[in-house]
C-alpha cells in the first residue's frame, strides 16, 4: 500500500496570514489523521517577489502552530536542475516550443497559439507547453467534479519564462512527484490552475495526487484574504488563537473552553474529529464528470 504523503508549500513573499494557516492546518490534519507524512516546501522560485526573512518567519509560525513537518525543508531555488530535466523531457516529446510574444501581442484571453509552429531551436523567449482542445476533468474531494478545456481557458501555457525562471506549474509537478506526494489540500483559489498541473503530470508520466480545494477565507469586503490585500500576519506568540479560529473555519467547532489551549492540545483534540468529507458540497458529486472527459 502506498504511504500517504501531504505537503504545505508556501511562497516566501511575506509572513503567513490566516488564510495560509487554514490551508496548512487542513493539509496537516488530513494527512496526519490517516497516519501519513506531512512535508514542507518553500516555493522560492521567483527572486523579485521574495521578501527578506519571510521563509524564516514561516518556519517559526508553523512551529508555534505545532504543525511539525517530516524530513528536511525543500527549497525550490535549489531544484533548478530537476526542472531543466523535465523541460528537456518535454522537448524530446515535442510538447514545448519557444514563444516570442509580448503581453501586448497576446492581449486578453487564452494564448492564441501564435508561435505554436515553432520549436526549441532557439532559447530566447518563453517556453510554452502544448495543450489539447478537449475537456479535462478533476474529481476534487471538496469541490466535486471540475472540468476545464485548457485550449479555451488559457491556451498553451508557460513552463519557463523568458528570463529563465521556471514556472510554478512545472516546478510544483516535478517536486510533488519527487517527494512522493499523494494528496494535496489547498485553497480553492488554486482549483482553476490544477488542470494545467494534471496535464503536465500526464505528459511527464507522473502520478496525479488526490486534490482537495478548500473554501477560501474572505476579508470583510468579500475579497480573498491574501498578502496582496494586506492580510495581517500571524503573531507566532499568539498562534494558538489563530489555530482555534482555523479549526472553527474548517467546521470542527472546537468548544469555547479550548480557546486558550496550547496549539499541541488543540491538534490532539482535532485529529480524531477531522473529516474532509464534511466540507464537500453534496450538490456536486464526483461522478458528474462527463463520459469521455479525460
Amino acid at each position: 500500500m502506498t504511504a500517504l504523503v501531504g505537503r504545505f508549500a508556501p511562497s516566501p513573499t511575506g509572513p503567513l496570514h490566516f488564510g495560509s494557516v487554514v490551508s496548512a492546518v487542513a493539509s496537516f490534519l488530513d494527512v496526519r489523521a490517516q497516519g501519513g507524512r506531512w512535508l514542507l516546501r518553500i516555493d522560492d522560485l521567483d527572486p523579485p517577489r521574495i521578501e527578506a526573512g519571510a521563509a524564516e518567519h514561516i518556519l517559526i509560525t508553523l512551529e508555534a502552530l505545532a504543525l511539525q513537518w517530516d524530513g528536511a525543508v525543500v527549497y525550490q531555488s535549489a531544484r533548478s536542475e530537476a526542472y531543466a530535466q523535465a523541460l528537456a523531457q518535454l522537448t524530446a516529446l515535442g510538447q514545448v516550443y519557444v514563444c516570442h510574444c509580448s503581453r501586448k501581442d497576446i492581449g486578453v484571453g487564452p494564448y492564441p497559439g501564435t508561435c505554436r509552429t515553432g520549436t526549441g531551436a532557439t532559447n530566447t523567449g518563453a517556453w510554452r507547453v502544448r495543450v489539447n482542445d478537449q475537456p479535462l476533468c478533476i474529481a476534487d474531494c471538496v469541490q466535486g467534479a471540475y472540468m476545464q478545456n485548457l485550449t479555451q481557458h488559457c491556451g498553451d501555457f508557460v513552463v519557463r519564462r523568458a528570463d529563465g525562471i521556471f514556472a510554478y506549474h512545472l516546478a510544483t509537478v516535478v517536486d510533488d512527484a519527487w517527494s512522493g506526494v499523494t494528496q494535496i489540500t489547498r485553497g480553492s483559489d488554486l482549483l482553476e490552475s490544477t488542470p494545467r498541473q494534471v496535464h503536465l503530470q500526464r505528459l511527464l508520466d507522473l502520478p496525479t495526487p488526490r486534490y482537495a480545494h478548500l473554501p477560501v477565507v474572505l476579508d470583510t469586503d468579500g475579497a480573498k484574504l491574501s498578502k496582496q490585500t494586506y492580510a495581517s500576519a500571524i503573531d507566532a506568540g499568539n498562534a494558538h488563537r489563530a489555530l482555534f479560529e482555523a479549526l472553527a473555519f474548517l467546521g470542527l467547532a472546537p468548544p469555547a473552553e479550548l480557546r486558550g489551549a496550547a496549539a499541541e492540545q488543540l491538534l490532539v483534540w482535532a485529529l480524531p474529529r477531522w473529516r474532509l468529507s464534511a466540507l464537500a458540497p453534496a450538490s456536486r458529486p464526483h461522478t458528474a464528470c462527463a463520459a469521455g472527459a479525460h
